[in-house]
């Protein structure tokens, strides 16, 4: 304590005879002590960044919902075989994954406690917006980001529970309830309006989907670059970390549509179940991180969601560039034309969301 006591006065004493030694930005500065202005740009930013995404996300799922007819909506709740191969999907491939990637690449217990909540989040809405554009089923992707953030009250728990034991006291992880509850009343509330404009006025809400679709793009790109802004100094992490967070999305895409395959589903619902597989909610991941860790524990992982959602963002990308190619050099197909009455899982189905038509539906 007497050492510490002389090492206290011995840097007052300097002080004292230089006070230059204090910031040109300090507010406070009398030769002995100085008080440094606080940063609040991250904070800022956040709350900015927030505030708007939060309100441009709205007008793009009120945009999406525009291209959703409720009796095939309410037809995938009454007979959930696509909803169930996507919980399958979400809960089941995506935690597992995450399980054997931390294994495979050893990493610190604490990181691997991050990918697993990262594999155990509901899935993301940006993959409404990517599954437009590769022709996807929309009625069945919106079901299923619905149902994966309303189950993952239970399932994110539960899967906790079963994949971190071994890390860590799954008890040690905040769950926030409430932001699980709005991601999930911001989905459901305009999507409802969506679906209620295209049912009065079908004609304007053609026009709103394809202003909405683009938008929608525009935000996905916007969020990955101001989020790397907003996270600016958090950038130096394990290189373990960055792979992962490369293989772990292209990993979903394609366990995702393996799956669907497999299940007998048509091509164009097995590219909605890839997305919604592989493009995961982050921004929750990123909520559940910061409330669960001390600020030592975020520097070691806190950027993984940033870096997974950009990989996310990435693939996706190339897969719509790859259909978009493939479609227009192989398939012939109009989806700008209106959609007729049509039976669940008919070929006129496939042929309107320009997708493949699968051998049990020739």
């Amino acid at each position: 304590m007497q050492t510490n006591l002389l090492s206290q006065q011995f840097k007052a004493g300097s002080l004292a005879e230089d006070s230059t030694t204090c910031a040109a930005n300090a507010t406070i500065c009398d030769g002995t002590s100085c008080v440094l202005p606080e940063d609040t740009f991250n904070q800022t930013l956040s709350v900015v960044l927030s505030t708007v995404l939060t309100i441009m996300l709205a007008l793009v799922m009120f945009s999406m919902g525009c291209n959703v007819q409720l009796k095939n909506f309410l037809s995938h709740v009454k007979r959930p075989w696509g909803i169930f191969v996507g919980f399958l999907c979400q809960f089941g491939i995506m935690p597992l994954t995450a399980f054997l990637l931390s294994l495979a690449f050893n990493i610190l217990p604490i990181q691997a406690v991050v990918v697993m909540i990262m594999g155990c989040c509901p899935g993301g809405t940006a993959s409404n917006v990517i599954a437009y554009w590769v022709d996807g089923d929309m009625d069945l992707s919106i079901s299923m980001t619905t149902c994966s953030t309303l189950l993952a009250m239970g399932m994110m728990p539960l899967c906790l529970l079963i994949y971190t034991k071994m890390w860590t006291d799954s008890a040690a992880i905040v769950l926030p309830y409430d932001s699980i509850g709005l991601s999930l009343v911001a989905l459901v509330i305009p999507v409802s309006f969506g679906i209620f404009v295209n049912h009065k006025w079908p004609s304007k809400a053609k026009i709103i989907l394809k202003v909405g679709s683009i938008v929608g793009a525009v935000l996905i790109v916007l969020i990955a670059v101001v989020g790397g802004i907003l996270y600016r100094g958090s950038w130096i992490i394990s290189p373990k970390l960055w792979i992962i967070g490369t293989i772990f999305p292209a990993a979903g895409y394609t366990l995702g549509f393996l799956l669907a395959r497999l299940a007998g589903l048509p091509w164009y619902r097995c590219r909605t179940v890839s997305l919604e597989t592989g493009m995961q909610n982050t921004q929750l991941c990123s909520t559940i991180v910061q409330l669960s860790f001390s600020p030592e524990q975020l520097e070691l992982m806190f950027t993984f969601p940033l870096i997974y959602s950009i990989f996310q963002l990435l693939f996706a990308l190339l897969i719509l560039g790859g259909y978009r190619l493939y479609r227009r050099y192989h398939v012939k197909t109009n989806t700008d034309v209106e959609k007729p009455a049509q039976k669940e899982d008919s070929k006129s189905n496939g042929k309107i969301n320009g997708g493949f038509i699968s051998d049990e539906m020739k």
